[in-house]
């Protein structure tokens, strides 16, 4: 296999519909934090080892509060995947991003409410540092592979997390668009800490769908205009990871690969069997052969 690195993608179900991808098979998995949003789609790109999720479940039937994101990354992990792509549509707002854009986020904002977001909990405690949530190398190689493709890339960016799943008010879209933040999406927050705490490397390519319902000379946001859109950007989507997958699968260190290394604050004799179990694919690095 050429290079190191196993690489995840998540997102829509037709993004592993990508030429050149060979000995697709379907893998299901159950984990200690309940079912994924759907079965994992294994297979090779030009050499690198590749896995395929669809966040909403094939048919678009798992809302945002109600996405599994650490079944969803638990599984990525269990799989191999050291580096994760997720691919997501967001609402535009700024001027200069209208849809059909892709936006290269380097930062997040959380308004979400309702979700587990972290897979250290009942009886083990774990901090780790989340000031840069997104991978930067492995944005900075999207943002090399984006070169030539036809659509506008933009490097950099604020992805607000609102909780959905209805759209924004026109007051909530005004003041978050007075916060300065780029773009506006209902999943990608607690994916990147979850794999923030896997010491995945995780990179967001945010593709603009709407202006949300701020722009006055533009149509109120709906899943018509969304759906519409989406369909423009999927081929691009697919060309950016096949660009994408040999390099990333290639590349050094990510800031995720040893984020839990001084983050676990619960001493090893404190932690209980079942929470032991619960995250082993986690802490055996660190706590190798101490499972009660």
């Amino acid at each position: 296999m050429e290079g190191r690195h196993t690489v995840g993608v998540i997102g829509g179900s037709g993004l592993y519909d990508i030429e050149g991808l060979t000995g697709l098979e379907e893998v299901r998995l159950e984990t200690p934090f309940g079912s994924p949003s759907d079965a994992f789609m294994t297979g090779e790109l030009d050499g690198v080892k590749m896995v395929f999720l669809p966040r909403h479940g094939r048919g678009h039937r798992i809302s945002p509060t109600e996405i599994n994101s650490r079944a969803n990354i638990w599984g990525m992990k269990k799989l191999g995947v050291s580096r994760i792509i997720s691919v997501s549509a967001v609402g535009s707002m700024k001027e200069e991003i209208p849809p059909g854009d892709f936006v290269l986020i380097d930062q997040f904002f959380d308004r979400t409410r309702h979700r587990p977001d972290t897979f250290f909990e009942d009886g083990v405690v774990a901090h780790v540092m989340f000031a840069d949530p997104i991978c930067g190398a492995v944005r900075e190689l999207l943002l090399e592979a984006a070169q030539g493709l036809e659509v506008k890339v933009h490097d950099g960016g604020t992805y607000l997390n609102m909780e959905g799943p209805q759209f924004s008010t026109r007051a909530e879209s005004l003041i978050y668009r007075s916060w300065g933040v780029q773009v506006i999406g209902m999943t990608n927050l607690q994916e990147a800490r979850l794999a923030r705490e896997a010491e995945i490397g995780y990179a967001t390519v945010a593709m603009s769908t709407d202006y949300d319902c701020w722009h006055t000379d533009h149509e109120d946001v709906s899943v018509a205009t969304v759906v519409e859109t989406m369909k423009q950007n999927v081929g691009h989507a697919k060309e950016l990871i096949r660009r994408a997958a040999p390099m990333v699968a290639a590349m050094g260190s990510s800031i995720a690969d040893n984020a839990l290394e001084f983050a676990v604050m619960t001493a090893p004799e404190a932690i209980s069997t079942e929470a032991r179990e619960r995250l082993a694919l986690f802490l055996d690095k660190y706590f190798p052969g101490d499972s009660k």
